[in-house]
């Protein structure tokens, strides 16, 4: 091992981890070092595509702001939950069906030569890696299968960060109990504590961090203020409601939050389009409202079936297919493409049979085999709403089972889908109100939200030295260096 290992742990999930980990790895690369991001085992629904298959979106981004290369070992086990019971299990960037049916702490044990394989690649690779834990590493309960927390940090012999949110309250308590059930040895690797989502004067923390040092040996090292709009995609949930851009509001964007929703990062650079409000809807009463200039998109999801049962369950199929019937535009996007259709076949058990919403004359037949790519295409002539796309040529991902066509009944007697991209990618009703596409990543897209918008978003390139410089300025003087410093 030649790299240093800079490791965040949180005391919850949702304390920090992914951000903070991903402006270290920013940080240190415009020290001028070759950094690379890290996370053993990330459980999340939210992918992108790199070389070798598919990692966690969080690693991904990671990755960018390392100014590295991604690629599957920086998230060798990824697990994409499909009930609440079970997950699709991809090992490598590739979906494992023996360990996706295997118990899950078998499963573990049986994975970490791999993962360790990986980061000890990353190690003799860079001069820095940066690792995110997962969850709490203080949850004894699964401290003997641990793959991803302590485990890691003493076979990377990490400088460890522990990160917690402030703002739920507690925080000194999380921090103190954390530490107080880790192991002599794992309490030596942390070398600071930080204070996330700050809101106030930090001088009414005194003399709190003084007394925790005393009873820990830790310093607080960083105390974070509240940020809302840093820019970078939250990791697993629709957390972050503040979601309206500068400017009155001309145009709301209402996302179904269906319970397997995946891939919801790639409507991040919505946020920030003026005038635009984007909203995250469970029910019809959220839909109620809307005009024809609003949109409803049904994103992603990891269990399409399951998720179009659910939207049945609430009553917003009705309320989606109403709006589309008032001219409202419907953009439905992988999973979301395939709920608009008029049916789901699933000859090999891959997802489940049902019928679809019926707003899209095609019908989806599930592959055993998964479709992970990149991809660069281009619109043909688009109507209705999205008429700006036409000729626009984009670039985004795909990962899905399923495979659409036209409906041959229905176009045999001349309700035609729209084939408006190349190789089934993207189908419009005849209305042109409606648009299905298995194209991910499209507002990321900066040709995308010039030709739908008239206007452009923070870059991630600046999102990422943005995070940077807050760190810089809000972490003690001297202490980011003194983590990949000898110790």
């Amino acid at each position: 091992m030649t790299a240093k290992a800079v490791m965040v742990l949180g005391t919850t999930s949702n304390a920090g981890k992914s951000w903070l980990t991903t402006a270290l790895c920013r940080y240190y690369a415009r020290q001028g070092l070759k950094v690379a991001p890290y996370k053993s085992q990330n459980m999340s629904n939210n992918a992108r595509v790199v070389a070798g298959g598919e990692i966690g979106s969080a690693q991904y981004f990671q990755a960018l702001a390392a100014r590295a290369v991604p690629d599957v070992r920086m998230n060798p086990l990824l697990l994409k939950p499909e009930k609440d019971t079970q997950s699709q299990v991809v090992l490598m960037g590739q979906v494992n069906a023996e360990l996706s049916r295997m118990e899950w702490r078998g499963r573990s044990l049986s994975v970490w030569p791999v993962v360790a394989k990986a980061l000890d690649e990353l190690l003799a690779e860079n001069d820095v890696v940066v690792i995110e834990g997962a969850g709490s590493p203080a949850e004894i309960n699964l401290k003997s299968c641990d793959i991803v927390n302590m485990r890691v940090a003493l076979h990377a012999k990490a400088a460890c960060l522990l990160v917690t949110d402030i703002d739920r309250g507690g925080a000194f308590a999380h921090l103190y109990g954390t530490w107080a059930m880790l192991d002599k040895a794992e309490q030596q690797l942390i070398r600071g504590f930080v204070l996330n989502k700050f809101r106030g004067d930090a001088s009414l923390l005194a003399p709190g961090p003084q007394m925790l040092q005393d009873l820990t040996g830790v310093p607080t090292v960083a105390v974070l203020p509240m940020w809302w709009q840093h820019g970078l995609p939250e990791e697993d949930g629709v957390f972050d409601d503040r979601s309206t851009a500068a400017g009155a509001v001309t145009k709301t964007v209402a996302v179904i939050a269906y319970p397997r929703i995946s891939n919801l990062d790639e409507f991040q650079p919505l946020k920030n389009v003026p005038g635009l409000r984007l909203k995250w809807v469970r029910s019809p009463a959220e839909l109620a409202g809307l005009g024809p200039a609003d949109w409803v998109i049904l994103p992603g999801s990891k269990a399409t079936s399951a998720d179009l049962a659910w939207l049945r369950a609430q009553g917003l199929d009705q309320a989606v297919a109403a709006h589309a019937g008032r001219d409202g535009a419907v953009l439905g996007i992988c999973g979301g493409l395939q709920m608009l259709g008029e049916a789901l076949i699933d000859p090999h058990g891959i997802d489940g049979n049902g019928p679809g919403l019926g707003l899209l004359p095609v019908v989806t037949v599930f592959d055993e085999a998964k479709t992970v790519r990149h991809r660069q295409a281009a619109f043909a002539g688009v109507g209705g709403p999205w008429a700006g796309l036409s000729g626009v040529e984009v670039q985004g991902y795909e990962i899905h089972h399923g495979q659409t066509a036209r409906h041959s009944a229905m176009a045999a007697a001349g309700d035609v889908a729209c084939a408006v991209m190349p190789d089934g990618l993207a189908w419009q009703n005849a209305a042109g109100n409606v648009l299905g596409l298995y194209l991910h990543g499209l507002f990321e897209d900066p040709r995308v939200l010039q030709a739908l918008f008239g206007s452009a978003t923070p870059t991630l390139e600046s999102v990422f030295d943005g995070l940077a410089d807050y760190i810089e300025q809000h972490f003690e003087p001297g202490m980011l260096a003194a983590l990949t410093a000898p110790h």
